[in-house]
């Protein structure tokens, strides 16, 4: 089938469904990779460009989450940029019922044994965010196993955050991509890239994103383009979770080697 046909069979499901909200999860594989903080912005952005747009907060409120950041302390109050916060709802709750139309974003939050929550596993798509770094790479591919064997996920994008540039950018996507599809047979589509800005520590000072405090700022104009981009990306069917009692066998996978190329930095960032 082609993608063209694959593409229409997706958006056909969901208009006979009559669920225009797109629900999409974003997750950093490890701390500091900066999922909330792209969460927020791609929030942001989306509201900048017309959506209604809803961000389901799992993040520990003691940490840094995007309710704290904020300083959104009431449920399902919005920020000032028009962003509404959500606390996380009951595990049962389809997050396309939280809003009628227009967007919703999931800070998501890994279980102990890497996993997504519930609600998360119900989002359209994922979008892992890593950093060119030797150490945030190889957390990724782990983490991508993990979830490729734990929710039989057949597609995950990712997006690289604080880059250099385009260059230290298309070679970590690249990679990531052929690595995914060579041995794991998991399609990893890059989502964009996002520039090293120091306008982010400024704009958490003021409580605010770069998209909104400094919107002519590299970081911001790409996260700009890439939310203009999810509003593009072809409907898809909602992962597939695999029963509890295959976990033990899907962790018995993850333990087997990762490629020679995710095991060396040089090697997955050049």
């Amino acid at each position: 089938m082609s993608k063209l046909v694959a593409d229409q069979a997706d958006g056909l499901r969901r208009l006979l469904a009559n669920t225009p909200t797109r629900v999409i999860a974003i997750a950093g594989m490890s701390r500091g990779d900066g999922g909330t903080t792209t969460a927020m912005n791609l929030a942001a952005a989306l509201v900048h460009q017309g959506k209604d747009v809803s961000l389901i907060d799992e993040q520990d409120p003691d940490r840094a989450s995007a309710g704290a950041a904020w300083g959104v302390d009431v449920p399902g109050r919005a920020a000032e940029c028009g962003v509404e916060v959500l606390p996380s709802p009951h595990p049962s709750i389809d997050p396309r019922t939280l809003r009628r139309s227009g967007v919703v974003l999931i800070d998501a939050a890994l279980d102990d044994e890497g996993r997504l929550s519930p609600l998360a596993q119900r989002a359209d798509e994922l979008v892992l965010v890593l950093q060119p770094s030797a150490a945030s790479i190889t957390a990724a591919y782990a983490g991508i196993k993990r979830l490729h064997y734990a929710h039989g996920l057949m597609q995950i994008r990712f997006l690289v955050n604080r880059a250099s540039g385009i260059e230290e950018a298309q070679k970590i996507m690249s990679n990531l991509a052929n690595t995914g599809s060579r041995y794991l047979a998991v399609s990893l589509e890059p989502a964009g890239w996002v520039h090293a800005d120091a306008h982010h520590a400024d704009a958490r000072r003021l409580g605010r994103t770069v998209v909104e405090a400094f919107p002519a700022s590299p970081a911001a104009v790409d996260f700009r383009r890439i939310a203009a981009d999810v509003l593009r990306w072809p409907w898809r069917t909602p992962a597939r979770t695999v029963r509890s009692n295959d976990h033990a066998m899907n962790d018995s996978r993850i333990a087997m080697s990762a490629p020679r190329a995710l095991h060396m930095p040089s090697a997955a960032v050049a």
